[in-house]
Formats: C-alpha cells, structure tokens, sequence
C-alpha cells in the first residue's frame, strides 16, 4: 500500500495564436477496492468556456475541454494533480483461484460471458502472416498440459527480456506483428502485442493507461510520462492485470487511470487546433510520481 502523488503536464506550443478545437481528457482514476482517490484537479490556461465530465463506453472517467469560437492563443496547459492511497493486489504475489475449466490454457468463456467479452476476445490489428500467432503459441507447448497461470506469466516476462523499449514521441502504436518484427516498441506497443497474443487464443484482453511508481524508493520508475499496460479476463479470478513492460503482475507498482478495447480509444489528452498545419511547434509532457509506504 502506498500514498501517491501525481502531476500530470501537458503544454502545447504555437508558432501563431489559433484556435482551440474540443479536448477530451482520460486523467482521473475511478475509486475502486484497489485505489482510493483523495483529491483531484485541474489546471487549464486558457481557460475553457466549458467543463464538463462523463464516463465513456467502458465507464471510464472523461473530461471534455471547450473554447469559445473566437479564442486564439499560443500556447496551451494542461495540468492534472491527483492525490490517491494505491492497494494493489502484488507484491507478494497473490494466489488467485481460477474456475476450474481455466486452469488449462487455452480455455473456453462461460455462454453467458461471451457476449460481454467479444469485443475484446478478437484481434485489433492486422497480422495476415499469423507472425503474432506463431509467437504467441511459443508459450503454450503441448496442447492440454499449459497452465494458464503460468502462460500469462511467462508472456509477460519473455516481452520484457527479450524486446528492446525505446520512446516514440510520434503519435500512434505500431501493429503487434511490426513489434515482433523490430523486436523494440514503447509500453503501448508492448501492451499491444502481449493482447494480441493471447486474443489469437479466444482470451479477453484490454488496454489500460495510468502510472507507474516506485513504492520502495519513492522516485519514479519509467517515468516522465504515461504508462501502458493489460489486463486479462480470466474466469474465476476476473481482471488481471500485467505489465509486460516491465515484468509486473498483479498490479503491482501501477496506478489505472482508465481502459479500452484499443490504445487509440485510451489517450491522456485528445484534441486539436484551428490554424495552419506547421503552427504547431513543440508538445512537452512530464508526469512526476510521488509514492510513499504507507
């Protein structure tokens, strides 16, 4: 368990003063058994004629940003302050008990389960060699003798020892197939590719955005941004979750902010300007991370 302090800075630099276009925000966690927020705000300059928050398709918490027609400006700031007590389910790892038609990997969804799970069951990005497929199917060995458990897990440490990170400051995530081929990507990619393995098996798989800490030195671990993830719907034990980043299981050390079908539907900060394309001249983003053992 840890008291955990983010800030969150988005700035946004113009070569002209233009015009603002309607920003939608996934910054703010949802309380849960998991997370405690105790505070939360933001800081907008200039500031929006309109403020207003929803929850999306996958009831996340959403804020939606708008400026009066006329504003223009140069620059743009966003700052998110959150202040939240994190209860993750690992370290120590837990031992979580899985339906017993789980246990041996691949499995089968319940009937009445699968409507829900679909959507998320089924590959997202385009692999016409079966490349990630091939891959993915390293881990599961003789057919009827893998555990679940233990695939999930050795997925998740095979992408972190053998794949190379590197930032990309471009926009997008590249294809899982492309990260198999480069055998490099960011925390996106890397999420990406570990839902796309294991959608190539039927499992349920969802991205997730938030943070990462540190709750042993209280500095922060890949920082200077956001972080990415899954989680996996496993029968029995429900939402798992996995960062093959960095090698974690269980939540351990992440902070959830919001999740998605895809990386595209799970954006920090979405919107754009009115002006010519070259006005836009810089993006900076820098997240601190606080963490504290409570």
């Amino acid at each position: 368990m840890a008291r955990i302090s983010i800030v969150h800075s988005t700035e946004y630099a113009y070569r002209n003063p233009v015009g603002l276009t309607r920003h939608r925000l996934m910054l703010r966690p949802d309380d849960s058994h998991d997370l405690r927020l105790h505070h939360a705000a933001l800081a907008v300059d200039p500031n929006p004629s309109l403020i207003h928050w929803t929850h999306d398709a996958f009831d996340n918490s959403i804020c939606v940003l708008e400026w009066p027609e006329n504003l223009r400006t140069e620059r743009l700031s966003i700052v998110s302050t959150l202040e939240l007590t994190h209860h993750p389910d690992g370290p120590p790892l837990p031992v979580y008990s899985l339906d017993p038609g789980a246990e041996a990997f691949p499995f089968a969804y319940a009937p009445d389960e699968i409507p829900d799970l679909a959507s998320l069951a089924e590959p997202q990005t385009p692999d016409p060699d079966r490349t990630v497929e091939a891959w993915a199917r390293r881990f599961v060995g003789e057919k009827g003798k893998a555990r679940t458990l233990a695939v999930m897990e050795a997925m998740t440490h095979a992408i972190k020892a053998e794949f190379r990170y590197e930032a990309r400051h471009e926009e997008g995530t590249q294809a899982a197939a492309k990260t198999i081929a480069l055998r490099s990507g960011t925390c996106r990619d890397f999420a990406v590719l570990m839902m796309e393995a294991l959608r190539s098996f039927g499992v349920a798989a969802r991205f997730v955005t938030g943070y990462l800490y540190d709750d042993t030195s209280g500095t922060t671990r890949g920082g200077g941004s956001t972080h990415a993830w899954c989680n996996v719907y496993l029968p029995g034990a429900g939402w798992m979750e996995y960062d093959p980043t960095n090698g974690l299981i269980a939540g351990s050390n992440l902070v959830r902010v919001g999740v998605a079908r895809s990386a595209a539907q799970a954006l920090p900060v979405a919107g754009g300007y009115i002006g010519s394309p070259d006005d836009s001249i810089g993006l900076s983003v820098d997240v601190a991370v606080r963490a504290m053992p409570i």
